[in-house]
């Protein structure tokens, strides 16, 4: 009885430590295999990180891109950069202002003259420099600036149509997918904005933006700024005297004599006053006063602080909200 007692035990014995053995070597398996995850988990976020890229200029330098570029200077580009969420470290500013439309986003931004003086420049301690045209950087001043930090140039070509600045600025910082994203958000708000002006004007009311300054009338061109606004994007009618002019012009904004002022047959006018608070006496003028747009109340009027002076994704949103907000009552 005894030793049968002892058998007993001793086979207990034996399925337990078997069993404590099973389970240990059970569990090496799926240790392995967390192990495993851990690696390819850490490999794939490697993967995905931003490296270092060399990326091709429009003057056909190589340009190598930081991985996360933090100290970005872009003069006169900015508004891409808020689109995208990037802050500058510095931003474009002339004798008289800043684009004082983008500044909720930029607010404190230190300024850097337009021409962006190399000792400015350096004094920024960029790590990235983004060029609009090629004429900036003419002569030995390429190489100077790239002294100081890698820089690209976008080129006219580009530089001209903001849609193609974006998505190049987009994908500079590494950043395309916000970059289309922005455009795709931007068409459908577009769309919803031309569509409730077009229950106003039943698309047959015509429209010009004129700029004061300094006592002098300019008239956008219809394939920039507010003019692509207003007739691209919005449908609103092209005024003879607009095409007439933008067909000539050298620039976004073109002189405009108070001849052609007279044949401004117009039912509305969106006016930016960069004269407001020094008198305006181009305002009193008979022939501004016989445009039909302001005899019948249908002036618009907006300070130089506005945004209908620039181009992008910001600055064009606002110029359309300026327009709805005046014609849908």
């Amino acid at each position: 009885m005894l030793n049968r007692n002892r058998k007993m035990i001793m086979l207990l014995i034996t399925v337990m430590v078997m069993s404590i053995w099973l389970a240990a070597c059970g569990t090496k398996p799926a240790e392995n295999e967390a192990g495993e995850n851990d690696t390819t988990t850490e490999t794939e976020t490697q993967t995905e990180a931003p490296t270092e890229r060399t990326l091709t200029d429009a003057m056909g330098h190589e340009v190598k891109i930081p991985a996360n570029p933090e100290r970005i200077i872009a003069s006169y580009l900015e508004d891409n950069l808020v689109t995208l969420g990037v802050k500058p470290v510095a931003q474009w500013s002339v004798a008289n202002g800043i684009q004082e439309y983008l500044q909720k986003d930029l607010n404190g931004i230190p300024t850097i003259a337009f021409d962006l003086p190399f000792e400015a420049v350096t004094s920024f301690n960029p790590d990235l420099i983004i060029i609009g045209s090629e004429s900036v950087v003419e002569g030995e001043k390429y190489a100077q600036y790239s002294k100081i930090a890698p820089t690209y140039v976008l080129g006219d070509e580009i530089n001209s149509d903001w849609r193609k600045t974006l998505l190049k600025i987009g994908e500079i910082l590494n950043k395309s997918d916000e970059a289309q994203q922005a455009l795709d958000d931007y068409e459908v708000k577009a769309s919803e904005i031309k569509e409730k002006i077009n229950t106003v004007t039943g698309g047959t009311k015509s429209a010009a933006a004129i700029w004061l300054v300094s006592g002098k009338f300019f008239i956008v061109s219809d394939n920039v700024s507010s003019g692509e606004v207003m007739y691209k994007e919005l449908g609103l009618v092209e005024p003879e005297v607009v095409k007439e002019i933008s067909a000539n012009a050298t620039g976004n904004w073109s002189s405009i004599s108070m001849e052609k002022l007279a044949e401004m047959d117009v039912d509305y006018l969106f006016f930016v006053n960069s004269d407001e608070g020094t008198g305006s006496e181009a305002l009193k003028d008979p022939v501004w006063q016989s445009i039909p747009a302001v005899k019948n109340g249908n002036l618009f009027e907006f300070t130089r602080s506005s945004s209908w002076l620039y181009s992008g994704v910001q600055a064009n949103l606002q110029i359309m909200e300026d327009i709805q907000n005046s014609i849908v009552k």
